[in-house]
């Protein structure tokens, strides 16, 4: 005899969702993201819940759309961000896909502030990638110790010293030697837990100079429930900031790659420019490549 059916199994509404790959222009390559439109009925819990069932590095929430502005909610499979830079990037152009969009710009309102996307467009006229400027001006926070944060990172030294770095959402941020110092790197979580803790910062951006205007990275946050991270543009921002602040110039630009030691070969575009009046400000950009597409049951 068959059981009853599970009274939360009961089937009471389903939003459309879709995926795609962020900071590439190859499918299966960049960061993975979700997008779930309509989603203003559903509470923080459920979002996160979602996310969790998703399990990737971040999922949006669209809870309000118009022609030419949304409003978004960003998780990761263990808590909320007020702002994050590969969710703004794809959100953007599937966005723009999802509503038809013809204009060049879409404003994504969230926790941070409001984040104008720039849309770039195919030959046929296709949205295929995005660029937003953070929506806080670069920060510097506190000195980490650089010896605790190595090993953080299980490795035996630092290039310098590691900072904690926002723009609008916090990171520590530490150089490395060379591409095989990071890509030795291996997080350790309890390390996180006693010396980097979520409160202070989200994750660990390493990066290494391979040469002028390009970088290598790696991010890892296993206290917010991501190991490593493909494609970072909150985290990328901050370090753009960063080094536009060491450098006391008007303004940088460099391109990172992330991503190459997890298979997923990521590359951001980022721009810093210091402002008369608002301090440095940062802008990332990318391709987005849409993946699949379908409906959650809630």
């Amino acid at each position: 005899m068959p059981e009853a059916a599970n009274p939360s199994d009961k089937i009471i509404m389903s939003l459309m969702f879709e995926t795609c790959d962020v900071f590439t222009t190859t499918r299966h390559g960049g960061n993975p993201l979700a997008v779930v439109y309509g989603a203003a009925d559903l509470d923080g819990a459920a979002m996160q819940a979602i996310a969790r069932e998703f399990n990737l590095s971040e999922t949006v929430f669209v809870t309000a759309a118009e022609p030419s502005r949304a409003r978004i909610r960003i998780f990761t499979p263990g808590r909320e961000l007020p702002f994050a830079g590969h969710p703004n990037v794809g959100a953007a152009v599937l966005l723009a896909r999802h509503l038809d969009l013809a204009g060049e710009t879409l404003l994504l309102e969230q926790a941070a502030g409001p984040v104008e996307a720039r849309l770039l467009r195919d030959a046929a006229g296709e949205v295929t990638a995005a660029h937003i400027t953070a929506p806080q001006p670069f920060t510097l926070g506190e000195t980490l110790d650089a010896e605790a944060i190595a090993t953080c990172a299980g490795l035996p030294a630092l290039v310098g010293e590691a900072v904690i770095a926002s723009c609008g959402t916090p990171f520590a941020i530490a150089e490395v030697a060379d591409a095989e110092a990071l890509a030795a790197a291996a997080p350790d979580a309890a390390a996180f837990r006693a010396r980097l803790p979520a409160d202070l910062a989200i994750g660990l951006l390493l990066y290494t100079r391979l040469h002028p205007g390009r970088l290598r990275a790696r991010m890892f946050a296993p206290l917010s429930g991501v190991a490593e991270d493909p494609a970072t543009g909150s985290a990328n921002v901050a370090l753009a900031g960063l080094l536009l602040a060491r450098l006391g110039a008007d303004a940088l630009e460099i391109e990172v790659e992330q991503g190459l030691e997890m298979g997923r070969p990521s590359l951001l575009m980022l721009a810093a420019q210091t402002t008369p009046y608002f301090g440095i400000r940062v802008s990332v950009g990318g391709g987005v490549v849409p993946v699949s597409a379908g409906r959650l049951i809630i």
